[in-house]
């Protein structure tokens, strides 16, 4: 059987056979590779179970390599920017992903480029992807790059030999942690308190009403006061509890945070953020147009449970009832800075800037024309803009601008590209063919919703 090899350059590639030229022929893997990436729309329904196992292993290979591509090109950045916090702005808009995300993934390809090359050259080899590879570079972040460096040639070594295998990313992880322990011995009671000073709890919304509470804890604490959470819901399941272990132990967890008495019922508390509701549907007439402030939309029924709790305000919030845009908020307050904030934070509802989420409660109000160019404290020439894109907003390179009326922001990075963010209404405008006219609207209260208002102290962090 003739066997073929690839030739060819940027304008393209040609197979011709292997005694023809002199490059290598194609390896299985690379076959592999050209078989499902050169062609678009390969045709699944007539592959056999090996092949596509083949495909698997293309899309992880393919994955490898872009995450390598992806950490070369952000080490590079910033460099060019000289470390910038900036970078990771203007790689979160292109990348697609949170902040947080991007100022990580910045952080492992700094790690990889200038001091683990031998792993960065592994992802490129299509061996191993970005996430376990982050791992490694995480757990030696505490050494210094020489350091560093012993611990990437180990491990190499350790492949080569056969003692570890990347088809094991978490022996790999594991073994680059003892490592690390071996390379730094007197380090690691100082990594670990170091570690100590980083606890934190953060909340996380999910899908359909729930939310994540976790918790960075030393680990004997976490372990003794999950061991505590675990018996009282064992107990209490024992008991004849109908509820399941899972749900034992979280409404268990947020009895004991609540400072109630745990297990009694499934946890409620009074509404400490702002709950929007069309007239229409407090009054059970719809089930539509709700939204959690920081979380997004709830169902009607939901958002009524929480409207209904004793120790929930309210306030009144008058919309557009062609746009479904906030337009005034119910005055019970003498202070006009405060009744503009907080106007402010319902219209908008999140940081304005393109790729920011933070909550418009956690989020400063932000002059649109500046209060020493004769911009006026106003709805109109004010937007909610988190801390950290407030002081963006003035540096070089930088532009961001937002349109109250239409809700409509951008951001322009030093490289000149452009993004753009709406926020949408509170409550969706009708459908043209139901509008009635704007006099008959106007009579009508259908544009007014009622939110929640969160008593002085801080409200929680959706």
């Amino acid at each position: 059987m003739t066997e073929f090899v690839q030739v060819g350059s940027e304008a393209g590639i040609m197979f011709l056979p292997a005694g023809v030229v002199d490059p290598p022929p194609f390896t299985a893997e690379e076959w592999a590779d050209h078989r499902f990436t050169a062609r678009s729309g390969v045709d699944f329904s007539g592959l056999g179970d090996d092949e596509l196992v083949d495909a698997l292993a293309v899309s992880r290979r393919m994955r490898a390599r872009a995450d390598a591509l992806e950490a070369r090109a952000l080490a590079r950045l910033d460099r060019l920017r000289g470390g910038d916090k900036s970078v990771a702005v203007e790689a979160s808009l292109e990348l697609r992903i949170s902040r947080n995300q991007a100022a990580n993934r910045v952080a492992r390809g700094m790690g990889l480029v200038a001091r683990m090359p031998r792993l960065l050259a592994a992802m490129e080899a299509g061996d191993i992807e970005g996430y376990p590879a982050g791992q490694v570079v995480e757990a030696s972040a505490a050494l210094t790059d020489e350091q560093a460096r012993e611990v990437d040639e180990r491990l190499a070594g350790k492949l080569a030999a056969g003692r570890l295998g990347f088809t094991d990313p978490s022996s790999l992880v594991r073994a680059a942690r003892r490592l690390v322990r071996t390379i730094d011995p007197d380090g690691q009671t100082a990594r670990a308190r170091k570690a100590r000073t980083g606890r934190k709890v953060e909340l996380t919304p999910r899908e359909d009403t729930m939310a994540t509470l976790s918790a960075d804890l030393p680990a004997e604490v976490a372990a003794s006061a999950y061991a505590r959470v675990d018996r009282m819901a064992r107990t209490l399941r024992n008991a004849g509890d109908e509820r399941t272990l899972e749900q034992l132990r979280a409404d268990v967890l947020a009895d004991l945070l609540h400072g109630r008495d745990p297990g009694v019922d499934a946890p409620v508390r009074g509404a400490l953020v702002f709950l929007h509701m069309p007239i229409d549907t407090v009054l059970m007439m719809s089930d539509d147009g709700c939204e959690l402030s920081g979380y997004g939309p709830i169902p009607g029924p939901i958002a009524r449970e929480i409207m209904t709790r004793p120790d929930s305000a309210w306030r009144k919030v008058l919309t557009d009832p062609a746009t479904g845009a906030v337009k005034d908020l119910g005055r019970t307050r003498r202070r006009p800075s405060a009744f503009l904030r907080e106007l402010v934070q319902v219209r908008d509802r999140e940081c304005t800037t393109p790729g920011c989420h933070r909550p418009a409660h956690r989020c400063d109000y932000d002059h649109l024309r500046e209060w020493h160019h004769h911009g006026r404290t106003a709805d109109r020439n004010g937007g909610a803009k988190c801390e950290r894109d407030h002081y963006l907003k003035d540096q070089p390179g930088w532009t961001l601008t937002h349109d109250p009326d239409t809700g409509i922001s951008t951001i322009t990075t030093p490289t000149g590209r452009t993004y753009t963010k709406t926020i949408q209404p509170i409550n969706e405008p009708p459908e043209p063919s139901s509008r009635r006219s704007t006099t008959d609207r106007r009579r009508r209260p259908r544009g007014c919703t009622r939110s929640v208002d969160p008593p002085d102290e801080t409200p929680t962090p959706f």
